[in-house]
């Protein structure tokens, strides 16, 4: 399952609705408690901030007398013997990750300061780039156009889904890391990237100078499937998901809306607060997820029970929903489908989801570093711990297409979609 980064470092605020937002997140990814962190220090919690004072180590520290002279001693052995040049920076680095990795959790990282800069994109959905979505074979290693979002760079050059990128700027792309491809297409807005691509569809090799901008990605889709039944895909929750979740609301509702199917298959999680603000519209007063850390302290998100959005025509939200879920649904995502089941205003339909009920805080060090730590176990409103167990589905349906000519993908061949649609029809008929 992906990781995604948090939103900027900020102290607590009020979310729209008057719920304070404690800097606390969860998901395969987290916001941030404000502090820093270095070696030798004594550390404070207060409330949700981290005060830290220089100290002398304490003598079980893992940073012992002995522990350094082991360093110091692998240090001259790699100086004296290994083959090639040594970085000293990597080597540090490699220190750092090899603690945080020693806790045996595999959600706890240790990023350095470009690792870092890189996963805020994730979260706050804003990038200077192009606007284009890549995947990587992983035997070939080729990179190829995914997606092209309407009205960015890529979508104004004449790039297009599949198209294969084979150099950036001058460098091959055919046998690179896509993450490493990423870095190179990104970079200072209202400069160029020089894509070179071959395109399948019509056998050319293609050149494109592509200008970087500041792209918003949309985690929200949205269509009306027919019999004025709305569909909205949630693909992540990120620091404007809600705000794009309202607009599709109003847009659906503009056109007739009288159900509703909320698809969050393969959404990996994100932030706690960004699930909160849609549940906020969803649900009644009361409690939508809290969590708890080892020692015992509890922070409860509620929904204040006033249904409204902030677009015309979506003032009410009373209509039938059944919630889209399959195994890759994860964490932040597992909170919003195990609230609206808990409190009974949607099915879910799918499979059992992932399984992760444990919250990540994003700790930034003072020299640009970041340390991702697990500091909580989360639980659904009616006290459900789902770490390792997942939240099974009120209907048990396993993903099949259905068009025999296996052409591209339409809804109208999801089984899933379908069922849900089925469910919903079945409802608004009863009425």
């Amino acid at each position: 399952v992906p990781e995604i980064m948090p939103e900027p470092i900020e102290e607590p605020k009020k979310s729209k609705k008057g719920q304070m937002a404690k800097g606390v997140a969860c998901g395969i990814a987290g916001t941030i408690l404000v502090g820093f962190v270095a070696l030798n220090v004594v550390t404070k919690i207060t409330g949700t901030k981290i005060y830290i004072t220089n100290a002398t180590a304490k003598t079980d520290s893992i940073l012992d007398t002995k522990t350094v002279q082991k360093i110091n001693e692998l240090k001259a052995y790699t100086d004296m013997y290994y083959y090639d040049d040594v970085d000293d920076t990597e080597l540090k680095d490699g220190l750092y990750e090899g603690m945080i990795s020693g806790l045996g959790d595999k959600y706890s990282v240790y990023y350095n300061e470009e690792d870092y800069k890189q996963m805020h994109v994730s979260t706050t959905g804003q990038y200077y780039g192009i606007g284009a979505g890549l995947r990587q074979d992983p035997d070939t290693m080729v990179v190829s156009i995914s997606k092209i979002y309407e009205g960015t760079p890529s979508d104004e050059a004449g790039l297009l889904a599949d198209d294969v990128i084979t150099s950036v700027d001058g460098t091959d792309a055919t046998s690179m890391e896509v993450t490493e491809l990423v870095k190179l297409i990104r970079g200072e807005e209202g400069t160029s990237v020089h894509l070179e691509v071959y395109r399948p569809s019509t056998g050319e090799n293609l050149s494109f100078d592509v200008e970087r901008k500041n792209v918003t990605l949309p985690s929200v889709s949205s269509q009306m499937l027919g019999d004025n039944i709305g569909y909205i895909h949630i693909d992540s929750f990120e620091t404007e998901t809600a705000d794009q979740f309202e607009k599709a609301v109003a847009e659906l509702d503009s056109e007739g809306m009288k159900a509703l199917v909320l698809d969050v298959r393969y959404n990996g999680g994100g932030l706690v607060t960004a699930v909160v603000q849609i549940l906020d519209d969803i649900l009644p007063e009361g409690t939508v997820v809290y969590t708890e850390d080892k020692n015992g302290h509890r922070e409860t998100y509620t929904s204040s029970g006033d249904t409204y959005m902030e677009y015309p025509l979506a003032d009410q939200f009373d209509k039938p929903m059944v919630i889209l879920v399959n195994g890759n649904s994860a964490s932040a995502a597992e909170i919003f489908s195990g609230a609206l089941q808990d409190y009974k205003v949607a099915k879910l339909v799918g499979t059992t989801t992932f399984g992760k009920g444990i919250v990540q805080t994003i700790f930034p060090l003072e020299d640009g570093d970041a340390v991702k730590l697990t500091t909580a176990k989360y639980f659904t409103p009616n006290g459900n711990y789902i770490h390792g167990v997942g939240i099974d589905p009120d209907i048990e349906l396993e993903y099949e297409y259905l068009n025999p000519d296996g052409t591209e993908y339409d809804v109208k061949y999801d089984n899933q979609i379908q069922k849900a649609v089925e469910v919903l029809t079945e409802e608004l008929s009863g009425k």
